[in-house]
């Protein structure tokens, strides 16, 4: 019995390794890093082929079918904490303060995020919008610096690529 539950563990295991692995890997297609994605696509589909092949090899025992799908149930959760913690790519927010959209620029630009601002209408008449483009790693420290200044402001963040020009990293 306590081989059966090992073998079940491993598998587990393995399905996590790989499915966490193809997590990050898709975002790294999408975000068109050739090289790393081909590097992970090689690493995740050789642990894949491993678990499998437990898996097709004792199909009978149910606890290796239950491995096999816990493994990839908590390979992609797993996948998306990873992702979110190493933050690959960059982001684009866009917010809305109604009175103090000059005091957020001023102050993301002294903590060198780049802020372009434009004006705009609203409901409520004239208001500023500004437009941001940064790391996503940055994007918890963006939103704190604008809700320390306005935490009723409107923020908007949707996921960037770039395709040219100068933008500063930190």
């Amino acid at each position: 019995m306590f081989e059966i539950i090992l073998g079940a563990l491993f598998i587990m295991s393995l399905r996590i390794i790989d499915v966490s692995l193809a997590t990050v890997r898709t975002l790294m297609i999408m975000q068109g890093r050739v090289w790393p994605s081909g590097a992970i696509g090689f690493v995740e589909s050789a642990v894949w082929v491993i678990a499998i092949r437990f898996v097709v090899q004792n199909l009978n025992n149910p606890w290796n079918i239950l491995g096999y799908a816990g493994g990839f149930a908590i390979g992609n959760m797993l996948g998306i904490v990873i992702e979110k913690k190493i933050g690959l790519g960059f982001i684009q927010a866009y917010i809305v303060s109604l009175k103090k959209a000059g005091e957020i620029a001023d102050l993301l630009r002294k903590r060198n995020f780049g802020v372009t601002k434009l004006p705009g209408e609203g409901s409520s008449g004239n208001v500023s919008i500004l437009m941001i483009l940064t790391l996503r790693k940055r994007q918890r420290e963006l939103i704190k610096l604008v809700d320390h200044l306005d935490h009723t402001a409107f923020i908007s963040i949707n996921s960037a690529t770039p395709s040219r020009g100068y933008m500063q990293r930190k």
